[in-house]
């Protein structure tokens, strides 16, 4: 895909600073842009993490769909991130508020991966190559 320049997924949350400590916590990364409405996390070179208040993507989207809170603590997406260091990302996840979903271990498509919720219900799976 040449003419896609950088690939930002972008979680709605309830409340952007404590899902920001959250997340730089938990990735042990600055937040790459902080501002009201929006933060962002450089995962990698070309994609972030973005994380945007329930209430702000709700005046965007108006009447049109329901409003995200309908949505909160229901499974809607993943974050899957493979690391180097499964054990110390589950441990910070947890420390730091995360629910453990299910625990590290080996899957059947090649990786060991654990399941952690964020503060909004998001899944976070926590992975590394077996």
């Amino acid at each position: 895909m040449e003419n896609m320049k950088e690939v930002l997924f972008i979680l709605y949350v309830a409340n952007q600073e404590k899902s920001k400590l959250f997340y730089q916590k938990l990735l042990d990364s600055s937040p790459s842009l902080d501002v009201p409405g929006m933060t962002e996390f450089t995962l990698v070179d070309g994609v972030k993490l973005g994380l945007m208040p329930e209430i702000g993507i709700a005046k965007i989207l108006t009447d049109k769909t329901p409003h995200p809170k309908l949505g909160s603590g229901i499974p809607r997406c993943e974050l899957y991130l493979k690391v180097k260091n499964a054990e110390e990302y589950i441990k910070r996840g947890i420390l730091i508020g995360g629910k453990e979903i299910s625990s590290l271990k080996d899957r059947d498509w090649g990786d060991k991966v654990a399941y952690l919720s964020d503060l909004d219900g998001h899944i976070i799976a926590i992975a590394e190559i077996i």
